[in-house]
């Protein structure tokens, strides 16, 4: 015979297994622990700045070199681990161009800020030298020399695309040259028999030796000695 349970007895049954309420309106307490749970399950937004961080990266390579910077190394500049690195940026390699397309922007810029000042020849040259200069002592462990130069130019015989993009750099400040010099000849500032072609590549030859002196220590008083024997040669005397 079975015995039917009476309402009491359902109830003394039901202690112990009832479900607990989930956190409500009426339980705020409850619900704030809840929230960062589900924010965890949604996933965080990227924080990094993609300027920021291919800047910090550029400062490694241009200080490491192409072939001694490691990934630890980048993940440390930037503030970011490997799989964000990746995600933003790609291989090590990808993250290199990336960095270097950013410092010919930089350098870019700053060297259109002193062409578009119209300065006459000798004075625009000396303002071109002399920021070419201050990027190339930058760096707080010392100098640095030119990112082109230093780091491009050894990974160039093993890399087409950096030789490739090497390559384009320097052709882009030779013409930046040979129209500067060009125009100058038009106003007479230079002879007429003078060959813009030929002293734009020497012009440009006069910013990779500051570039490797630079990267050397050689004192500053030397490199701005030679910056004034190359605005002799290439302007003639004061």
């Amino acid at each position: 015979m079975v015995q039917k349970r009476t309402g009491s007895d359902q109830a003394r049954a039901g202690k112990g297994r009832a479900a607990k309420p989930l956190p409500s309106a009426a339980d705020p307490a409850k619900a704030a622990k809840a929230e960062p749970l589900a924010a965890k399950r949604r996933g965080r937004p990227r924080a990094y700045q993609p300027e920021v961080a291919l800047e910090r990266a550029m400062d490694v390579f241009w200080t490491e070199g192409f072939s001694a910077t490691s990934l630890d190394a980048l993940s440390a500049a930037t503030g970011m681990n490997r799989p964000s690195l990746y995600g933003a940026f790609g291989d090590k390699r990808d993250i290199y161009l990336k960095a270097y397309a950013h410092y010919r922007d930089r350098a870019r810029t700053r060297m259109a800020e002193a062409i578009a000042s119209n300065l006459p020849l000798r004075a625009l040259l000396k303002r071109m030298y002399d920021i070419a200069l201050d990027m190339y002592l930058s760096g707080k462990d010392g100098p640095r020399g030119c990112l082109t130069v230093m780091t491009a130019t050894s990974e160039a015989a093993f890399d087409p695309e950096i030789r490739a993009v090497a390559a384009s750099g320097m052709a882009e400040l030779d013409q930046a040259f040979v129209r500067i010099l060009s125009g100058a000849r038009a106003r007479g500032e230079l002879p007429k028999t003078a060959d813009p072609e030929a002293l734009g590549r020497i012009a440009s030859a006069v910013i990779h030796t500051l570039a490797v002196r630079a990267r050397a220590a050689v004192p500053k008083a030397e490199l701005e000695a030679i910056i004034a024997g190359a605005l002799t040669l290439i302007c003639g005397p004061e």
